[in-house]
C-alpha cells in the first residue's frame, strides 16, 4: 500500500476527490470544543469567550491591535486540522491524532469551502452566547470577524491552497488583518505566498530551539526528518527579507530552553531571521503537553522578563538593535522590537 493510499485511508472521502477529518478523530475534537469542518478546524478559544463575557482581549490587541475590535471578533482556524510535520513536545493539541502527507491539490477542500463551512461551525459555537447577560451585546460583532488566525492546529502551509485561501480571507469585507503561523518546515509555500502576491498581515515563525540538537528534542520532526533543522533555517532565512509584518515566537520550557547559555545562539538566530518582532512567551502548561511536560516547565512572568532582557542585552553586543516594546503578564509573554526594521506595532490604529 502507497503512503498516500494509506493516508487516505485514515481519513473519508467527500464529493469525490476530497477529504475530511476521520469521524473517531472529528468526536475528539467535538468534545474539546473544536468545530469540525471537513478537513479545516475552528476553535472558540479562551480570550474569545472572555471578550464575549467580560469585555477583555488577549495580548495580540494589546500589542498589536488585532482582532480589531476586541478578541470576540477573531476566527482561530486551521485549514488542516490534523496534518502537521512535528509532534512539539509543548503542543497541547492532540497530536496522537495527527497525520503527516502531502497530497495532490485534487484531494483538498476549494478555499471557498472552508472559509463558508468554518464561519457556520463557527456560528454554531457563538449560539450559546445569545443568552448570555453580556455577550448577547457582542455577538453580532463577533459574526463579523475582523481576525483570522490561521494557527490552531495542524501545520497550515501543508495546505496546498493556502496562497488562494489567504488571498480570500483578506478579500472579506470585515477582515482587517490576517496570521499564519508556521513550524518553517516548508519553506516552499512560504516562497509561494511571496510569489504569488498572499502574505499574511503578520507571519510567526515558532522558534523554540537555537541550534540543531535542541530542535530535534523539542519540535521532534516527523516529515523529512533528516533535514528539517536545514529547512528550518531557509524558513528563518525567507522571513529576514519577506514584504510584510514578521515575528519569531520564543516558547521558553524550563528543562529544555530556557538555560541562559543558550541566549546567546538565541540572539544569533534572530540577528538572522531580523523580524520585526519577538515574542519570548512561557510553555503553558495545558491539554496534551501535560502528558509530555512537567508543570514546573512553566515559567513565571517574572523569569520570562528577565529572561526577555538578556536577550535585548545579547542582540545589543552583536550590533542588531531591538528594544523593549511591551509585555502582557496574563499570557506570560513580553515582546520586543526591531528598530533596524522598524513598523508600526499598530495594524489598526486603537481608538
Amino acid at each position: 500500500m502507497s503512503c498516500e493510499t494509506e493516508a487516505l485511508g485514515r481519513y473519508h472521502i467527500l464529493e469525490g476527490p476530497k477529504i475530511k477529518i476521520r469521524a473517531s478523530a472529528a468526536r475528539a475534537l467535538i468534545e474539546r470544543h473544536y468545530g469540525v469542518a471537513g478537513h479545516a478546524t475552528v476553535e472558540l478559544c479562551k480570550w474569545t469567550k472572555d471578550a464575549l463575557e467580560t469585555g477583555r482581549s488577549c495580548y495580540k490587541v494589546k500589542f498589536y491591535n488585532a482582532p480589531a475590535g476586541g478578541s470576540h471578533r477573531c476566527v482561530e482556524m486551521s485549514p488542516v486540522g490534523l496534518v502537521c510535520s512535528n509532534r512539539c513536545v509543548y503542543c497541547w493539541r492532540p497530536t496522537e491524532e495527527f497525520d503527516t502527507f502531502q497530497l495532490e491539490e485534487r484531494f483538498y477542500m476549494e478555499p471557498e469551502e472552508i472559509v463558508r463551512e468554518v464561519l457556520e461551525e463557527r456560528r454554531r459555537l457563538l449560539s450559546g452566547y445569545w443568552g448570555h447577560p453580556q455577550g448577547r451585546y457582542r455577538i453580532k460583532e463577533a459574526l463579523e470577524p475582523t481576525h483570522w488566525a490561521i494557527s490552531l492546529s495542524g501545520e497550515p502551509t501543508m495546505y496546498p491552497k493556502l496562497p488562494q485561501l489567504i488571498k480570500l480571507v483578506k478579500s472579506l469585507p470585515s477582515t482587517k488583518s490576517v496570521f499564519l503561523v508556521t513550524n518553517g518546515q516548508h519553506p516552499e509555500m512560504l516562497r509561494r505566498l511571496v510569489e504569488e502576491d498572499a502574505l499574511p498581515t503578520q507571519l510567526y515563525l515558532s522558534t523554540n530551539a537555537p541550534n540543531r540538537e535542541l530542535y530535534y528534542l523539542i519540535n521532534v520532526p516527523v516529515y523529512r526528518r533528516e533535514d528539517a533543522w536545514e529547512r528550518w533555517l531557509e524558513s528563518l532565512d525567507l522571513l529576514a527579507k519577506m514584504p510584510t509584518r514578521t515575528v519569531l515566537r520564543i516558547t521558553l520550557i524550563r528543562s529544555l530552553n530556557y538555560d541562559e547559555r543558550y541566549i546567546p545562539e538565541f540572539a544569533q538566530i534572530v540577528k538572522r531571521g531580523n523580524p520585526h518582532f519577538v515574542e519570548v512567551k512561557s510553555y503553558m502548561h495545558l491539554g496534551h503537553s501535560t502528558q509530555r511536560l512537567k508543570r514546573e516547565d512553566m515559567l513565571s512572568h517574572q523569569e520570562v522578563r528577565e529572561w526577555a532582557f538578556k536577550l535585548l542585552a545579547e542582540l545589543e553586543k552583536i550590533g542588531a538593535r531591538f528594544r523593549y516594546m511591551d509585555e502582557d503578564e496574563a499570557s506570560r509573554i513580553v515582546v520586543i522590537q526591531n528598530m533596524d526594521r522598524y513598523v508600526d506595532r499598530w495594524i489598526v490604529p486603537p481608538r
